[in-house]
């Protein structure tokens, strides 16, 4: 997953209408996640932390100030036989350790049908995404190089 981050940070470019959240986040271990066709939603995140940043409060880098963590999953759906519209469905609060850790496992209600379904990661106090489905890499070594400093 990719952590929000540059241009995300922010209410300036939502994904599917969630903002990012106001300070970037990194993924300094890993996500791992499944959706089914019931819409079953299980996560394993480790590490979901905050990024160095300035905007980042102090004493906060590589840490999760979130009790709990949410999942949401984000459908293109038919509005009708020519309308495209979108449709994002969010688990409850999952606990979330300081270390970013947690483990979402919800069924949720998907619309039919689900389209490009995109899966984030909220705090559990606002809609606000830390994570997001996708990747970042490092162009001259071809893999992911989160920027955290415990």
């Amino acid at each position: 997953m990719y952590g929000v981050d540059g241009p995300f940070v922010g209410e300036a470019n939502p994904i599917r209408g969630i903002v990012g959240d106001e300070a970037p986040w990194v993924v300094a271990g890993s996500v791992h996640g499944s959706l089914d066709v019931n819409g079953h939603l299980h996560v394993g995140v480790r590490g979901l932390v905050f990024g160095n940043d300035p905007r980042v409060p102090p004493g906060e880098v590589g840490k999760n100030d979130e009790p709990t963590f949410r999942g949401t999953v984000s459908c293109l759906t038919e509005e009708s036989e020519t309308a495209v519209g979108t449709s994002n469905v969010t688990t409850i609060g999952f606990p979330a350790t300081v270390r970013g850790n947690s483990d979402i496992d919800a069924t949720l209600v998907l619309p039919n049908p689900c389209v490009a379904p995109i899966v984030f990661i909220l705090a559990g106090s606002e809609d606000k995404w830390f994570a997001v489905t996708g990747v970042e890499t490092d162009p001259a070594q071809g893999r992911r190089m989160p920027d955290v400093r415990h």
